[in-house]
């Protein structure tokens, strides 16, 4: 199966917000300690996109449906564009960024069995709790306002009596 990419050269995506009753969320050190991020992968051909989702918790995370109870799910494709450096250009059909659509899910063990050994080349090496808005200074700076779109559409959902403050460094970005 091969992953999806529009005619535009965006690939579909999934994204995973794993939360915890105490509104900390999920973040993985990428292999190689190259950042950190939420889990997220491309759709194959003929999945659905709660089935992408499930795919990639397990593949990356090591979670099962039974681990976590899905929230919700963003309206709309979140797109960011690749930095030219990231573009392969060699690969057809060309992809210059990624359309997503983002889940949250709610987990549903205090400590989730996470394992990265699901795959021959795990995603991430280590992971933590995070606050809700600091991913979004974690993660590679061309993903940044796909991930403060996710959690702000995400975050009405997550916290129906209002969204957590921004933390000081917000207003600097």
């Amino acid at each position: 199966m091969t992953d999806e990419i529009d005619a535009e050269g965006y690939r579909a995506n999934v994204g995973i917000v794993l939360m915890q009753t105490d509104g900390r969320v999920f973040l993985g050190r990428r292999a190689g300690g190259k950042g950190w991020q939420f889990p997220q992968g491309g759709i194959q051909t003929g999945e659905t996109l709660e089935q992408a989702m499930y795919r990639e918790l397990r593949e990356e995370i090591g979670l099962e449906r039974e681990h976590v109870e899905i929230v919700g799910v963003t309206q709309r494709w979140l797109r960011y564009r690749l930095p030219d450096r990231y573009i392969r250009r060699e690969q057809l059909p060309l992809c210059l960024g990624q359309k997503q659509r983002w889940f949250l899910l709610r987990g549903r063990d205090e400590e989730p069995p996470v394992r990265f050994d699901q795959t021959s080349q795990p995603e991430f090496s280590e992971w933590r709790w995070a606050t809700f808005w600091e991913p979004v200074r974690e993660v590679i700076h061309f993903k940044r306002q796909v991930y403060r779109r996710a959690l702000h559409e995400l975050g009405e959902l997550a916290f129906p009596q209002g969204l957590p403050p921004y933390p000081e460094w917000w207003q600097k970005r």
